[in-house]
């Protein structure tokens, strides 16, 4: 199918979704469980928290987890996938700054899970849920999420969480200095997941969407790929938006059934599939696959979306990002990953 172009700043898209403001008085994020973030002496050495409660007990750059085949029922998230270069961000507020409960990479490198937002399932999986109450990322920001983001820095905390600096990336048609300054150049996800559940409440352009993996700059996204699945329907599709920061557009292509949620030829809940999204230069190309079926990809030129400028910094995320903030509070979005793997190359003379 052709792409879909909508202008953020008007258009029949953008105002459809205009008159979705509903707000829930419950975004406080006070509730759930509270798991504490403490050292764990069985994995590390734990003695100078006793001194500096704010002491760096771990070793920089975390050393990677040797990581089993399959993910294994009863181990810990930090040990069956390697998160030692990301954090992630949980919807609760218990530490009442007024934001998301960051866990950061040395706490999930030393096991943290959380019994209802972010564990390890049954199957060995990493369950991630997000309802739709709770604390957002930002202001500017509409819905919840349970989602995680990309760390290359590794638990050195003298790198800047924000900047082209050794905790982001760049593309290799970014200015040579940014590609030298930056943690890597060019990259690649990878991810192997089920969808648990979708939302079945809400506006009908909410219901049953949410963000399984982005590419994140600063301020856009190259790329934000969605699951949507509509209450009456038996499977539901996956499409993705390329965010064109100087005309202030997005684009979105449709790889598996259209963008409005209707296909005959959908992703079930509960069946496995992949992901894949590759940027070199300017092309970014995303990949599904799902067994017995030809591979759904599609590729883009960014040469016009203006990210081969100087100071523009690129990180993944993936998880669950919901995409509905009209349904009832208590409605949820879940998937299992069962793969997660990053890489990227380096500035090259």
């Amino acid at each position: 199918m052709y792409p879909q172009i909508y202008k953020n700043s008007g258009g029949a898209f953008e105002a459809t979704f205009s008159k979705l403001s509903i707000e829930h008085t419950k975004r406080d994020g006070d509730f759930g469980v509270h798991v504490p973030l403490i050292c764990n002496p069985e994995v590390s050495d734990c003695s100078c928290v006793e001194q500096d409660p704010n002491c760096q007990w771990w070793e920089v750059p975390l050393p990677s987890p040797t990581i089993p085949a399959k993910p294994v029922a009863g181990n810990t998230p930090g040990e069956n996938f390697d998160l030692t270069g990301w954090y992630v961000s949980l919807p609760f507020d218990h530490d009442k700054n007024g934001k998301p409960d960051d866990v950061f990479e040395w706490h999930l490198t030393q096991g943290y899970e959380h019994p209802e937002l972010f564990y390890t399932g049954e199957d060995g999986g990493l369950v991630m849920k997000s309802y739709i109450k709770g604390v957002r990322t930002s202001q500017n920001t509409k819905y919840v999420r349970t989602e995680l983001r990309e760390m290359n820095r590794r638990g050195d905390r003298s790198v800047e969480l924000k900047g082209v600096n050794k905790n982001n990336w760049v593309f290799s048609s970014a200015p040579i200095e940014d590609q030298k300054a930056a943690a890597g150049v060019d990259g690649v996800l990878e991810a192997t997941l089920k969808i648990d559940h979708t939302t079945t409440t809400g506006e009908p352009n909410q219901v049953g969407r949410f963000i399984i993996g982005q590419i994140h700059d600063q301020d856009d996204e190259p790329v934000r790929l969605y699951y949507r699945k509509l209450p009456d329907r038996d499977t539901g599709t996956v499409y993705f938006a390329h965010e064109n920061t100087r005309e202030g557009s997005d684009t979105f292509y449709e790889l598996v059934g259209s963008m409005n949620g209707i296909t005959d030829d959908g992703i079930a809940l509960g069946e496995v599939f992949s992901y894949r999204i590759e940027v070199v230069g300017n092309t970014l190309t995303v990949t599904v696959m799902r067994d017995g079926k030809p591979d759904a990809v599609q590729v883009v030129d960014m040469s016009e979306s203006g990210y081969d400028v100087g100071g523009k910094y690129m990180y993944f995320k993936a998880g669950v990002y919901n995409q509905n903030n009209s349904g009832d509070p208590d409605d949820y979005a879940q998937v299992t990953f069962y793969k997660l793997e990053k890489s990227h190359g380096s500035y090259q003379e």
